[in-house]
C-alpha cells in the first residue's frame, strides 16, 4: 500500500487559493511601499509573475481548477454592486439612466467603427463592442474602499458601474441570435439560447433573492447569521447557475437589485462585509494577473490599444456631456466618467461564453478584448484613485495599526459600508 504522495503533485484547489492569497498579499505590501502605486496593481503583477506566461509557479491546470473560487469572489462583488441598484432611486432620479444609456450607445459605436480601422469588423467587432459597455465593478469598490470615499460622485458612479453590465449583459444576449446563424444553427437555438440566458439567470436572481430576503426576516433576531445567510446565497446562485448552465455572472447581480428592492427595513442589504472582504479582491486580481498572455498582448495590441482609447474616451465624454447637461457639476460628471474606465471580470466571463460556444469568433474577441482587460487594469485602479480624490467627494480614512510605511508614517485605509454605496436624499431601504 502506497503512502507517500505521487508526482507530479496533483493539483489542489485549496492550495492554490492559499497561494494566491500568498502572492496577493506580498503584491500589495510591495505597492504600499510606494503610494502612487494602487495596491490592486501590486495584485496584478506579482500574479503575472507568478503565472505560467512568466515563471510558472501557476500552472495553466491549477488557474482552471481555482475558476470557481474566483467565480465566487467576482458573484460576492456583484452581489454587492447589485445593492446599489435601487429601483426606487432610478424612478427619482432618471437622470441616471439616461446617462447609462447615452454612454453605453457612444461606447459600442465609438469600438465598432475604431476596430475597423484595424482589420476586425463584422460581427466579431459588434461583439466586442457590447463587451465594452461594461465596467469593473472591483476596481471601483476596492478603490474606494482604500480612500475611504463616499459621496454623490461614488454613489452615482456605483450605480452607473452595475448599469453598465445590465446593459452590457443584455447587448451580448441580443448579439447571440446572430452568431448563432453564422454557426448555423436552428431557429430554436437562435431564439431560446438568448432567452433562457438572460430570462434564466433574472429568474435565478430573483428567486434567490426572495429566499435570502426571507430567510433574514425570519432571523433578523439573531444578527450573527447574516452575513453567513448572505455568503451561502451567493454561493448557491453560482452553484446553481452553472448546474443549469446560466450566468454565473448576472444572477449575483440580480440577487443583489432583488434584496435591495425586496427590504423595507435593515436587514441584510447593508450588512459590513468587514475585513475579510479584502480576501477576494485578491484573489480575483492575482488571478487576472496570471492570466495575462504576453505573447497575445504583443500581438494584438494596435487593436487593444485602439479599443482602449475610443472606450476610454467614449465613457469620459458620454458621461460628462450628459451628466453636465444634466446640471450635474462639471467636476463631479467628469470624475464620474474616468471611475468607469476600468473592465475585468464580466468582461472576462463574456469572452470565456463566447470562445466556448464560438471558438472562431471567440479567438478574434478574447485576443482584443483580453489584452485590452490588461491594459485597462493596469491603468485603471490609478486613474479611479486620481478621479475619487478629484471628485469633491469625502474621503474618510482611518489608520491601520498593524502596518506603517517605510519613510515611518502608518497606512491609512478607509472604511466604506453598503450605505456609502447608496444615494445621501434616497429613501431608506
Amino acid at each position: 500500500m502506497e503512502f507517500l504522495p505521487v508526482w507530479p503533485f496533483p493539483v489542489n484547489t485549496l492550495f492554490f487559493f492559499g497561494f494566491l492569497l500568498f502572492c496577493g498579499a506580498l503584491g500589495g505590501y510591495v505597492a504600499h511601499r510606494w503610494p502612487w502605486i494602487p495596491s490592486i496593481t501590486g495584485f496584478m503583477v506579482v500574479g503575472l509573475f507568478a503565472g505560467p506566461n512568466v515563471l510558472g509557479l501557476i500552472s495553466p491546470e491549477a488557474l482552471a481548477q481555482s475558476r470557481i473560487v474566483v467565480d465566487v469572489a467576482l458573484a460576492l462583488i456583484l452581489y454587492r454592486l447589485g445593492l446599489s441598484l435601487d429601483i426606487k432611486r432610478f424612478i427619482n432620479d432618471r437622470s441616471l439612466v439616461l446617462i447609462s444609456l447615452t454612454e453605453s450607445a457612444l461606447t459600442f459605436v465609438a469600438v465598432y467603427f475604431c476596430l475597423g480601422w484595424f482589420g476586425i469588423s463584422g460581427l466579431p467587432a459588434a461583439v466586442i463592442g457590447t463587451i465594452a459597455i461594461s465596467s469593473s465593478p472591483a476596481v471601483l469598490i476596492h478603490v474606494a474602499h482604500e480612500l475611504g470615499a463616499s459621496g454623490p460622485v461614488t454613489t452615482r458612479s456605483m450605480s452607473l458601474v452595475a448599469l453598465n453590465n445590465v446593459i452590457a449583459f443584455m447587448a451580448f444576449a441580443a448579439m447571440l441570435p446572430a452568431l448563432y446563424g453564422q454557426a448555423e444553427a436552428p431557429l430554436s437555438i437562435m431564439i431560446g439560447a438568448p432567452l433562457y440566458q438572460v430570462l434564466g439567470s433574472a429568474a435565478l436572481g430573483a428567486a434567490m433573492g426572495w429566499a435570502l430576503h426571507l430567510a433574514a426576516r425570519t432571523t433578523k433576531a439573531a444578527h450573527q447569521y447574516q452575513l453567513a445567510l448572505v455568503i451561502g446565497a451567493v454561493m448557491m446562485t453560482v452553484g446553481a447557475a452553472l448546474v443549469l448552465k446560466l450566468s454565473a455572472l448576472f444572477a449575483p447581480l440580480m440577487l443583489g437589485m432583488v434584496v435591495r428592492s425586496l427590504e423595507r427595513s435593515n436587514l441584510v442589504a447593508d450588512i459590513e462585509f468587514g475585513p475579510s472582504f479584502e480576501l477576494f479582491f485578491i484573489v480575483l486580481f492575482v488571478y487576472a494577473g496570471a492570466n495575462m498572455h504576453v505573447s497575445e498582448m504583443l500581438h494584438y495590441w494596435p487593436a487593444a490599444l485602439a479599443f482602449v482609447f475610443a472606450r476610454s474616451a467614449a465613457k469620459w465624454l458620454g458621461v460628462t456631456l450628459t451628466a453636465a447637461a444634466c446640471r450635474t457639476p462639471l467636476q463631479q460628471a467628469s470624475a464620474s466618467g474616468l471611475l468607469l474606465m476600468p473592465m475585468a471580470g464580466l468582461a472576462i466571463g463574456l469572452v470565456n461564453t463566447t470562445a466556448a460556444l464560438f471558438p472562431r469568433e471567440g479567438l478574434i474577441v478574447g485576443s482584443t478584448v483580453l489584452t485590452a482587460v490588461a491594459i485597462l487594469e493596469t491603468i485603471g485602479p490609478p486613474i479611479a484613485a486620481r478621479a475619487l480624490r478629484w471628485s469633491g467627494d469625502r474621503l474618510g480614512e482611518t489608520v491601520d495599526s498593524s502596518a506603517a510605511r517605510p519613510n515611518g508614517h502608518r497606512i491609512e485605509k478607509g472604511v466604506i459600508d453598503a450605505s456609502d454605496v447608496r444615494s445621501p436624499d434616497a429613501p431608506p431601504a
